[in-house]
């Protein structure tokens, strides 16, 4: 099935859910490689495909809020306690937003400095909305930066409820991200 159910997620929201979650933790990963290690003479060439890459992020981020606005998600399983529920929305909706802040710092910082990281994997150039300038690119970057480790404890926290809900509670809540049966 598709589109969601009151009970599972449809595989479009499956699709959307893994491969923006591998693609987010695979850019915190590659971002806090590039730097946190001795500057390289390919470091353009690297913030480069990292830019592409936040782009790609950004764009599928997008299409997945929309797919959501039209999908409403499953419930959670009966008994949840209230808190747990308005953690579980608070959670999914400080991913949402931090992932989108994340991704526009750091197009902010592509458009802000010189060269820009502009070209999307050399096929076309990516507008950008901010005008070089070093003050600003050197703040949006910061920024970028402290935002990334705010969302890298978010999805700790996102993945270890997932596993409080495989392997304490014993309910579908990781299952039927996994798999689309109701439970």
């Amino acid at each position: 099935m598709l589109r969601n159910t009151k009970t599972s997620w449809g595989s479009v929201s499956r699709g959307f859910h893994w491969v923006l979650g591998i693609l987010v933790i695979a850019m915190l990963g590659y971002g806090y490689w590039m730097n946190h290690f001795a500057a390289r003479t390919d470091r353009f060439f690297h913030r480069s495909i990292h830019a592409d890459i936040g782009y790609v992020i950004l764009s599928l981020l997008v299409l997945r809020i929309v797919w959501r606005i039209f999908n409403p998600s499953p419930d959670l399983p009966v008994g949840t306690p209230r808190w747990e529920r308005v953690a579980a929305w608070v959670n999914h909706a400080a991913l949402y937003l931090t992932t989108v802040i994340v991704a526009m710092l750091g197009w902010a910082h592509s458009g802000a400095r010189t060269p820009d990281y502009a070209s999307f994997f050399g096929w076309f150039r990516v507008p950008q909305f901010t005008a070089p300038d070093k003050a600003a690119a050197r703040a949006y970057e910061e920024n970028h930066v402290w935002g990334a480790y705010i969302l890298m404890a978010l999805v700790a926290l996102h993945i270890l409820a997932a596993l409080y809900h495989y392997f304490i509670r014993r309910d579908r809540v990781l299952m039927r991200m996994a798999d689309g049966r109701s439970g």
